[in-house]
């Protein structure tokens, strides 16, 4: 088969593939449409491979095509979303469902051949059906919306009262969305791209702030009434935001760390203080799953999706490639301030 192939820092190369073999227990699948994910750039671009050479990517969706024996909760022409985490089921982490806490385990397009190919081979429990209505390049998404409901979850999550999204890329636009969907009052997200802050006004944020304009901390203390809010979201990683979590949470509030830092993070002894004083609960937020594996995160994406309730947009997706073209779309994050969405990798 042909697949995109890591051989060394930034020699991704379309090039011959082995195809891999089905084996008891798995089903492969035909890749129709990868999403590059933020953590993909580092193995291509900044030495971030575990191995070479290898086929990354993890955010996907297609058809199965082959069965391997046992498998009975899949058939071929089923459309299938990937659960990229393979855990060992053994290990204390995953005895207790907590499955991203395990010790032992593989992952798909980074310890092991990934979706950056015409086809991928894994278990069968991580093939999650979805409604063949949905396209693939939604479909795709499947992950992203599941780190985003995870962190919700793991903040003991109730309706009611007012959130705050801080980063609107793709796993910012379903936290907001899941907020929405399970009860929120008022959802304001922040961000410095207008045009994404657009975007999540179409997908149903109640208010959009723009963090790079004098002011602006005011002005989203106003819609909670100077309260502050009642649940607090971070997505982007940045230390910015992350600093910014602890002014706009109020008191007694739920913070939640999705995004993942690449830089040192340093707080001053009043910024840590809001903690001591609002006496709010800061928890972070790994991966996407629970149990039963790969849990309810995984199903409750499918339904949403499936019923229209989780939305898609077409400007979610910043640019489409043919899978032929990888390396020129991993070229573009050498400037990943002009990347403003999710860029997708489409097979025929």
């Amino acid at each position: 088969m042909k697949a995109a192939v890591l051989y060394a820092n930034r020699d991704l190369r379309y090039d011959e593939y082995e195809m891999p073999k089905i084996r008891p227990g798995t089903v492969k699948v035909k890749v129709k449409a990868t999403g590059i994910c933020g953590s993909d750039v580092p193995r291509v671009l900044h030495d971030g491979a575990h191995f070479y050479p290898i086929v990354l990517g993890h955010e996907f969706a297609g058809d199965v095509v082959e069965v391997g024996e046992g498998v009975t909760s899949v058939k071929c022409g089923d459309t299938v979303s990937g659960v990229p985490l393979v855990p060992c089921l053994a290990c204390t982490g995953c005895s207790r469902g907590n499955y991203a806490l395990c010790k032992h385990y593989s992952f798909i397009g980074s310890r092991e051949q990934g979706s950056f190919a015409e086809y991928v081979v894994i278990p069968e429990k991580n093939a999650v059906k979805y409604d063949s209505g949905v396209s693939y390049e939604q479909a795709a998404m499947f992950e992203p919306s599941t780190v985003a409901l995870h962190g919700i979850m793991l903040a003991d999550y109730r309706g009611g009262g007012s959130v705050a999204v801080l980063g609107v890329g793709t796993i910012g636009i379903f936290a907001m969305q899941w907020a929405k969907i399970y009860g929120a009052r008022k959802v304001v997200v922040f961000d410095i791209d207008d045009g994404r802050l657009a975007l999540a006004k179409r997908l149903g944020a109640d208010e959009t702030v723009n963090t790079s304009g004098a002011g602006f901390m005011e002005a989203a203390m106003a819609f909670t009434g100077g309260e502050g809010f009642g649940f607090v979201f971070e997505t982007a990683g940045h230390p910015a935001t992350m600093h910014m979590a602890f002014e706009l949470a109020g008191g007694k509030a739920s913070v939640c760390f999705i995004g993942t830092p690449h830089v040192d993070l340093t707080f001053t002894p009043k910024q840590w203080e809001n903690l001591n004083r609002k006496e709010f609960n800061l928890t972070g937020s790994w991966m996407s799953y629970s149990a039963p594996f790969p849990g309810r995160e995984w199903q409750l994406t499918a339904h949403f999706f499936a019923d229209g309730r989780l939305k898609f947009d077409r400007d979610l997706i910043y640019k489409t490639y043919p899978l032929s073209r990888a390396a020129e779309a991993f070229a573009l994050f050498d400037e990943p301030s002009q990347v403003h969405g999710k860029i997708m990798l489409l097979n025929d």
